[in-house]
């Protein structure tokens, strides 16, 4: 994974202006606000939708299911035979 160079992230044009901008009104400054900038940028951090991670694992956790779903039925089918008082 390559990281984007920190003097490409910029604040202008990012939701951080708008809070950069409220605090040189208090006379405060963020001098690590481009830290956060990158991930406005686009192209580096992709969107995920709902379903996307709804379903992420669903493979693997079905085929798991299905395999534990198969030894309960083979461990438990031969006591099915014996009768308890």
């Amino acid at each position: 994974m390559e990281l984007p160079d920190y003097k490409q992230c910029k604040v202008e044009g990012t939701p951080l202006k708008t809070v950069q901008d409220k605090l040189v009104a208090r006379g405060l400054r963020d001098p690590w606000g481009w830290n956060e900038a990158w991930r406005y940028m686009g192209g580096f951090a992709n969107n995920v939708s709902f379903i996307g991670a709804l379903l992420k694992g669903f493979k693997w956790g079905f085929a798991a299911f299905v395999v534990a779903v198969g030894t309960v039925y083979f461990l438990e089918s031969p006591n099915k035979d014996k009768k308890h008082h």
